[in-house]
């Protein structure tokens, strides 16, 4: 709907510094004449939309306008609430805190009074079922590191058992899955660095300040994420009795069933140890069709396996 549209084409751009007309036709799926028109409609409202030329042009309300919280709805505040307790859940802090109490006020002041714990209908827990002690207090260390831009010291293990000192300028942390990864400068490589934070033995907040660089924290993100020279594309087949397991473990736009019900599963993954160990411990029940290097690499882990029973 238009009144739906128009709402979240200016959420979007008081969330962000400047959008593109082809972005904001890409986001809601409409043609950029209509994007133009809805602009306008918006300019004719009261809602001050700015363009500019260029390159680096696009559209952005002006600075000083602001959106009062009558345009939230009680729903729409309650989800907020979720949403910033599983935030809390690993990032805990006075401030954060203090703004689920404020938006836990708006909720109650409307008039839904579901703001307490006893209204929930989602949980979100973002920490791992092991280590959460441990776990939250390095998520506070970096926050500190971040807030501060305070350097880090880490012994971090890499996936194949080697252990390495490294002092990082962090950048931002981010959650893939059930996994925190700080995205960091490593000054031993000279160069930007992804670290799992399961993979840090020890973590250490350190008194020596840095500078901090000039880089987005999702652009980063995403460079780190095409760094797939290690990837190598994978061709499954997996037996009916693991359909299951093999729905949680892969990318479900990735799996084609069989009529005989085995899974043929395409998929890029990174090559190493965590790869052949996921494999093997699907047992008999998965097939490598290809690459046949893969294929070969595995039965030889299994001979192996084999001879260490017979010695």
């Amino acid at each position: 709907m238009k009144l739906e549209r128009l709402l979240g084409i200016t959420m979007l751009l008081l969330g962000r510094r400047r959008v593109g007309a082809q972005e904001l036709a890409e986001r809601f799926e409409v043609s950029l004449r209509t994007i133009y028109r809805d602009l306008e409609t918006l300019n004719m409202a009261g809602i001050p939309v700015i363009s500019y030329p260029g390159l680096s042009g696009g559209y952005e309300i002006m600075e000083r306008y602001r959106l009062e919280r009558q345009y939230l709805s009680c729903d729409e505040l309650q989800s907020i609430v979720t949403a910033l307790r599983g935030v809390g859940s690993a990032l805990s802090g006075e401030e954060l805190s203090s703004l689920i109490d404020k938006v836990i006020a708006l909720v109650e002041r409307s008039g839904n009074g579901s703001g307490s714990s006893s209204g929930e209908r989602v949980l979100i827990d973002l920490h791992p079922w092991k280590e959460k002690e441990r776990h939250q207090a390095m998520l506070r260390t970096i926050h500190e590191a971040l807030n501060g831009c305070r350097l880090l010291s880490i012994v971090y293990l890499d996936w194949q058992g080697t252990s390495s000192e490294r002092m990082v300028e962090p950048v931002g942390l981010a959650l893939k899955g059930y996994i925190w990864y700080l995205h960091a400068y490593c000054l031993k490589r000279g160069d930007y660095r992804t670290f799992r934070l399961n993979r840090m033995e020890q973590l250490d907040l350190l008194p020596e300040t840095f500078t901090r660089r000039d880089v987005d924290l999702r652009e980063l993100d995403k460079r780190m994420a095409c760094q797939d020279s290690l990837k190598i594309d994978l061709k499954l087949l997996f037996h009916p009795s693991v359909k299951t397991r093999v729905l949680d473990d892969y990318d479900r736009s990735f799996i084609v069933i069989r009529d005989d019900g085995w899974l043929e599963v395409a998929d890029r993954e990174e090559q190493g140890y965590w790869l052949y160990s996921r494999l093997l411990s699907y047992g008999p029940h998965v097939k490598v069709v290809d690459p046949p290097y893969v294929a070969r690499k595995l039965m030889d882990q299994v001979a192996e396996i084999q001879a260490l029973y017979e010695a």
